[in-house]
């Protein structure tokens, strides 16, 4: 994973200085690219741990085709708690009362997480993101009132049109993007964007454009999620893995981050794990956590850092 490391010294080195959307202000560039060859390991980051557990339920939440954190949270999986959370502060008038990250921020987060596990009729009010990335992969909504399942697409053509151009699946769906915007949902437009599958001589790759990016917090999170969707496609269509290819729009360090990004840079690459996959498992949609195995993951530790919402 050296690629990630030049990427965070290249931002260090050459990003600008900009104000966003949180007002944590970020250090920024416009414009980048990383290839990762999936058949010489699982880039999994090492040099700091990185969640696969997190992971791999949140890209199964996806592919259900699910906008609510009900199931992650019933799984331990945190990582959407925070935008849920922020919904439900500014819809329920108590910004003032819970000021953002405040110890008593803290504790009522962790009661709202209770009250999501417990309360089904809380957790389908407030638990809900909106039209988010498992709407648009798996139930695109059309005009005339139909959905359309992406994901299926796109494993139909690798199967039977292995050639086609045309193996893309798009989160960016305008109309629901409006939507968001006008019932004021917390939950930003997909930063990963669109996708697209490729095969080359019996390998499958994947491209995605992200248009926006964290690269302490999100990145590696990215790179093993869209790595292990396009290893679980290969796996499905019969093909070998081939590369996932991660380009980038605005791809940013926040400033909060700084000196964690140090920590990181001052910390060698180690080997790539590996993943394996249930040979069982025959369709898209059937996978389950336990369906996957990782094998030789020697990371450094952890590296905390507060998410901006």
């Amino acid at each position: 994973m050296r690629q990630y490391l030049e990427l965070l010294q290249h931002i260090v080195d050459n990003g600008a200085q900009k104000s966003d959307r949180t007002g944590t202000g970020t250090k920024s560039i416009f414009g980048y690219q990383m290839r990762m060859d999936l058949a010489r390991g699982y880039p999994l980051l090492t040099t700091k741990k990185v969640n696969l557990k997190a992971i791999t339920y949140e890209l199964l939440w996806f592919l259900r085709g699910d906008t609510n954190i009900k199931f992650l949270v019933d799984h331990d999986v945190k990582i959407w708690n925070e935008w849920a959370f922020e919904d439900y502060i500014v819809k329920s008038g108590l910004r003032e009362k819970f000021p953002r990250y405040s110890d008593s921020w803290k504790q009522e987060l962790k009661n709202f997480v209770l009250k999501m596990k417990t309360d089904d009729e809380f957790a389908e009010k407030w638990g809900e993101l909106g039209p988010i990335y498992g709407k648009q992969w798996v139930r695109w909504g059309t005009k005339d009132g139909r959905e359309i399942n992406q994901v299926q697409n796109a494993v139909d053509l690798i199967k039977n049109d292995p050639t086609s151009r045309r193996i893309i699946i798009n989160g960016w769906n305008v109309g629901k993007i409006e939507d968001l915007i006008r019932t004021h949902h917390t939950a930003p437009p997909p930063c990963h964007t669109i996708f697209q599958f490729m095969v080359v001589n019996g390998r499958l790759s994947c491209q995605l454009y992200q248009r926006s990016a964290d690269v302490f917090l999100g990145v590696p999170f990215n790179i093993a999620s869209y790595s292990l969707l396009t290893l679980m496609m290969a796996h499905i269509t019969g093909l070998a893995p081939g590369e996932f290819i991660h380009s980038f729009g605005d791809v940013h360090i926040y400033n909060n981050h700084m000196n964690q990004v140090k920590e990181q840079l001052s910390r060698p690459p180690r080997p790539l794990p590996t993943i394996k996959i249930n040979p069982a498992v025959k369709d898209i949609f059937s996978f389950t956590y336990e369906d996957f195995t990782l094998e030789n993951y020697d990371p450094h530790p952890p590296i905390k850092a507060q998410i901006s919402v």
